[in-house]
């Protein structure tokens, strides 16, 4: 009654200020947003500038090994382990002893590798590197796969063979050469000759060639290296002989004068699935090798040819897209049902430059629609074409030479490079008033996948593989079973490329390379007349001249020494050395104990991107040549792009060092690197930004161990593996919470301790230990299964679960007050074993005593603490042997460190390369009772930290009290009450109601609520412990700025076209962010309404 009405002035006060608009209060409102944003980012700078804290985590670390360990010795384990973990120290030392003790070797552990293994034999070949080549991200990624499978089978006892090998690359290690030899000498290899160029390659090979097998080695690659191969090594170099020479006799190989695709910059033909296909849209500049500027496509140009014998303005205007091949022209053609050039039947045009008369044919191939109608002939230089100059026996001139000049034309174009006499010949048109105009036209323009250039198709005698029949068996066996390919998805890729594959042009115009033992074949016999060069009766093949001699005087009916040869200058394409490779590095064709043994093999790991260019035919040829398929089964892994999904390129500034990663380096270093690349200073530019953008504190080290795991734990079965450095790094955490948890465990264990046989626990083991052992033999079972099927994300997220989630931030905790009170029972005043160091309680608090005391039940402190340190030791042996193939060296440097067992158990393996790894036959201690009782109570102690964070303590534990109806739960929770202390960080735990209840039903008034599952709430006395006007003030800020998250996130899904254009991913992505914004949200509201009570 006494207050005023809503909208009245109070007695004595100035009227109030009109009502505000709805727009005027968004716009207070966004001024009120933007002042919080300002005082925060205040805040956070003051953070920044304040001295670090003790919590605050701080730059890993470097500690490094410096004890005098010669190569080949092993390290130095009896000094006490760093602090923290350091990948310079944990990786030094060990890769020179594995190597020297021949852990990577087949017959390691047996007599010769044809010893029957009951196990089997696991046999896998490396894809052979360039050996031009510096380890790049492809590289370690497969190396990270192989390894973690070639150490896992190594490990499960099978006869295992890794077998590194390096390929001659031929157009690459050729190009190095060539620019090395202008650089230095001013010379090209044609001033220098083809066998002195050689011995510069061989020198250079020599110089460079072990270079990325070191690299590997830093990988941690297990590799048998005296087994090795390099693809122009003698024995490979006879395989390949002999497989040409076999194919060859067998009509699989011929010579022949066709269209290919032949490189100007490389002066080569190349293969079919070489050629990138890069579409057009329409008016596009590019560049060329060996032109200062862009080139122009993607236009048609249209031009007139005169008609013969007609007034003037009559022609016939024909369009194309490669003006300067006209010269080239030997007919015009237009569809013959065409009413526009009906009456040209039988008619010609007059070349302007030649003077040559073209006919006019009349042919179906035209496409009526395509430009004027009217299309120009060139058989010497287009696919088509020649097949129509074919069926109309016309000539097919080639105009280029094999850098791509002008070659049999009239001046002025004559020796002028092709696109500048694309522009010669338009100006020329011009000034003949035969010019008719250009017009935007989306193409595709081939490019060179080796050399980036353009190319053209030209006519060229080259020697060629027959792949139909080969095909169709590689076809066959996929269809049939007997070749498996991983993902499935490739197999239908695998079908549709055989059925539809054209032949194989083999040959290089190169001099790097394995020389084709095929030789033209001149007879001294006025009855026998000369062939020519694409004639394949006068080429014969021979694994020696000799034999090639005696072929070719049997063909020919004469004597041997009527006959002269030339051998083929050319070389074979490095791709049908690489396909002999599985069979190749055993000697093949001669039989070997290793051939026997190891071929065929048990599996071919790669990158689907070659999967044709190598994968296919290595089946096609090893089915051809051996009668056997070279593996049974093919996993194609995904391609590396960087955090943003991008393919990595140095002109982007993406462009990874795995060595970069492992060691780390600056954003000063990184922009050093691309200083000392061959990129256009505008790329160099956007490159450093890029680096900036993407690496603005350069990149952390992050050690190769947390390398190789990461790569692995992206490796989901899909086509790309977009990387993130800072997940790398976040891998390196974890190798820090291994190395950790490894010291706590080897300190809990003492000098004195030995392990007992088949793992077995002494003394009187506990839930946790049941729980944990339990946990351990499921990770065991989904690690084997995971490997079994390819499955590494599965594999390293069972591991790195149960290290992080089970193991250390579980059991460890639980151990700590069992092993206090053992050692205190042992040592009342302080004595005890020297050898065994104090436990380190981790910063448990003071209630730990007690905790101890309740968590062994009144059952002897040091048969308690025996049944820890067993499960303890088991627990590390088992982590260790899972982590190895994915971090050995970290595995290794913790696992050495194990006590060993007491005699007369068998001494253990003399590294973890060697020793069995866990099987599920052995750790089979599934325990569903321990399981659900020890999930109850994490379910419990996750909701007590959800309060402590909610309410913001960090400090103090408050008691806590379970509402429990149901009396058998109520039991289990007072049974796991010191578990509940000590990981929920909680002081006296009351079990309220139930038979195992110790208190009245109801909690006391102050509590904070939350519920820990169908059979439990759970009540935290927060009364005396929180001050709540300032918390309450605290969760007010955090409720206004959920509200604002939601708000924005409501936003923008409800907005137009979300639905239809924003990525299903991203969408998943928001809704999922919105339901843990509304769910933080109620716990804040649920707090805010608490601390009211409070007050």
């Amino acid at each position: 009654m006494g207050q005023p009405a809503m909208g009245q002035a109070a007695v004595g006060q100035a009227a109030p200020a009109p009502a505000k608009s709805a727009a005027q209060l968004k716009k207070e409102a966004k001024k009120r947003e933007k002042l919080e944003k300002f005082q925060q980012k205040q805040e956070k700078i003051r953070e920044q500038q304040a001295p670090p804290s003790r919590r605050q985590r701080r730059p890993p670390g470097v500690v490094t090994y410096d004890l005098e360990t010669p190569p080949g010795q092993k390290k130095d384990v009896s000094v006490p382990l760093p602090p923290s973990y350091s990948p310079r120290y944990v990786e030094a030392a060990w890769y020179s002893w594995w190597e020297q003790e021949g852990f990577f070797k087949p017959e390691y552990g047996r007599s010769r590798v044809s010893e029957p293994n009951p196990r089997g034999v696991f046999m896998m070949c490396v894809p052979p590197p360039n050996v031009t080549g510096a380890l790049h991200l492809g590289h370690a990624l497969t190396s990270a796969i192989q390894d973690s499978l070639a150490r896992w089978q190594r490990m499960r006892g099978l006869t295992t063979l890794w077998n590194p090998g390096c390929d001659h690359a031929g157009i690459a290690t050729q190009v190095v050469v060539e620019r090395r030899l202008w650089r230095t000498r001013g010379l090209t290899r044609h001033q220098l000759g083809r066998e002195r160029f050689l011995q510069e390659v061989w020198a250079w090979k020599q110089e460079k060639g072990d270079r990325i097998y070191q690299q590997l080695r830093q990988l941690g690659a297990s590799m048998d290296w005296d087994r090795a191969c390099f693809t122009m090594d003698p024995k490979m170099s006879r395989a390949v002989c002999e497989a040409f020479v076999r194919l060859h006799e067998q009509g699989l190989i011929y010579r022949s004068t066709r269209m290919v695709h032949w490189s100007c910059a490389l002066r080569s033909a190349i293969s079919d699935i070489e050629v990138e296909k890069r579409e057009l849209s329409g008016r596009t500049l590019l560049r060329v090798p060996g032109y200062e500027e862009p080139v122009e496509f993607g236009v048609l140009v249209a031009f007139a040819y005169p008609l013969e014998g007609s007034g003037e303005g009559q022609e016939l205007v024909v369009a194309t897209t490669r003006l300067e091949t006209m010269l080239g022209d030997v007919a015009v053609a237009v569809h013959p049902e065409d009413p526009r050039y009906t009456h040209l039947r039988g008619r010609y045009v007059l070349h302007p430059f030649t003077g040559q008369r073209l006919p006019v044919l009349h042919d179906p191939f035209v496409d009526p629609q395509f430009g004027t109608g009217a299309v120009k002939v060139t058989p010497g230089h287009d696919a088509t074409d020649f097949e129509v100059g074919q069926r109309h026996h016309l000539p097919s001139p080639c105009i280029l030479d094999d850098e791509g000049r002008l070659q049999d034309v009239p001046p002025p174009f004559l020796g002028m490079p092709r696109f500048q006499a694309r522009t010669a010949v338009m100006e020329a048109l011009k000034e003949l008033g035969l010019f008719r105009g250009v017009t935007e036209n989306p193409m595709v323009v081939p490019i060179c996948s080796r050399s980036r250039d353009v190319l053209e198709p030209v006519l060229r005698p080259q020697w060629f593989l027959r792949c139909s029949a080969l095909a169709a068996a590689a076809a066959a066996v996929v269809r049939g079973g007997e070749l498996r390919l991983r993902p499935p998805t490739h197999t239908r890729t695998w079908l549709q490329w055989m059925d539809n594959i054209r032949d194989w042009c083999i040959s290089r115009q190169l001099w790097w390379g394995h020389r084709i033992p095929a030789y033209f074949v001149t007879v001294d016999d006025p009855s026998i007349p000369p062939g020519k060069d694409g004639e394949g009766k006068f080429w014969v093949s021979g694994r020696t001249e000799d034999e090639a001699r005696e072929k070719a005087a049997k063909r020919f009916r004469v004597a041997p020494e009527k006959v002269t040869l030339r051998q083929d200058e050319d070389v074979l394409d490095t791709w049908f050395s690489s396909g002999l490779f599985p069979f190749s590095i055993f000697g093949w064709p001669e039989p070997s104990e290793d051939l026997d043994v190891f071929y065929p093999g048990t599996l071919l790991e790669t990158g689907h991107d070659i999967l044709f260019f190598w994968v296919a035919r290595m089946v096609m040829l090893g089915l051809a040549l051996t009668g056997r398929l070279p593996f049974r089964e093919v996993y194609l892994h995904a391609i590396v792009r960087d955090a943003h999904g991008r393919k990595m390129s140095k002109s982007l500034g993406n462009v990874i060092d795995p060595l970069d990663v492992i060691h780390g380096i600056s954003l000063q270093g990184l922009h050093e690197q691309l200083e000392n690349s061959n990129l256009e200073p505008a790329e160099l530019q956007r490159a450093r930004e890029g680096q900036k953008r993407d690496f603005p504190n350069g990149i952390p080290e992050c050690g190769t161990d947390a390398l190789r795991f990461a790569l692995c734990a992206y490796t989901a079965q899909g086509r790309d593996i977009n990387l993130d450095v800072m997940r790398v790094l976040g891998y390196r955490h974890f190798c820090n919470k291994v190395w950790n948890g490894a010291r706590f465990v080897l300190q809990a264990l003492g000098g004195s301790y030995h392990p007992p046989p088949d793992l077995q626990v002494r003394g009187q083991p506990g839930l946790a230990e049941r729980w944990v052992r339990s946990r351990l033999s499921r990770t065991v079972w989904a690690v084997c299964t995971a490997m079994e099927e390819f499955d590494f994300p599965g594999a390293t997220t069972a591991v790195h679960r149960f290290w992080v989630y089970e193991l250390c931030d579980v059991y460890l905790e639980c151990v700590k007050p069992v092993l206090a009170r053992a050692a205190a029972a042992s040592d009342p005043v302080g004595g005890g074993d020297p050898d065994d160091p104090p436990i380190d309680a981790d910063g448990a608090a003071e209630g730990d005593a007690a905790d101890a005391v309740d968590a062994v039940d009144a059952v002897d402190a040091e048969a308690a603490a025996l049944a820890v340190r067993d499960t303890l030791h088991t627990c590390l042996d088992a982590g260790l042997r899972l982590l190895a193939p994915f971090m050995p060296f970290l595995s290794e440097e913790l696992w050495q460190r194990l006590p060993p067992p007491a005699s007369p158990a068998p001494p253990l393996a003399p590294s973890i390369c060697v020793c069995p790894f866990p099987e599920p036959r052995q750790y089979c201690w599934q325990d569903e009772e321990a399981e659900a009782a020890m999930e109850f109570t994490l379910s419990i102690v996750h909701a007590l930290r959800s309060l402590r964070s909610t309410h913001g303590i960090t400090r103090g534990r408050p008691p806590c009290f379970l509402q429990v109806p149901d009396p058998s739960w109520a039991a289990l929770a007072g049974h796991c009450s010191p578990h509940i202390r000590v990981l929920g960080g909680v002081g006296a735990v009351h079990v309220l109601g139930g038979a195992g209840g110790d208190t009245p039903e109801t909690p006391p008034p102050g509590c904070a609520v939350a519920v820990a599952s169908e059979h439990c709430s759970v009540h935290l006395l927060l009364k005396g412990l929180v001050d709540a006007p300032k918390e309450l003030a605290r969760l007010g800020v955090r409720r206004q700025e959920l509200a604002r998250s939601m708000e924005r996130l409501r936003e923008r899904r409800g907005g137009a076209g979300y639905v239809d254009k924003v990525p299903p991913s991203v969408q998943e992505a928001d809704a999922a962010k919105l339901a843990q914004v509304e769910a933080e949200l109620q716990k804040v509201l649920e707090a805010e309404e608490l601390m009211r009570k409070m007050l």
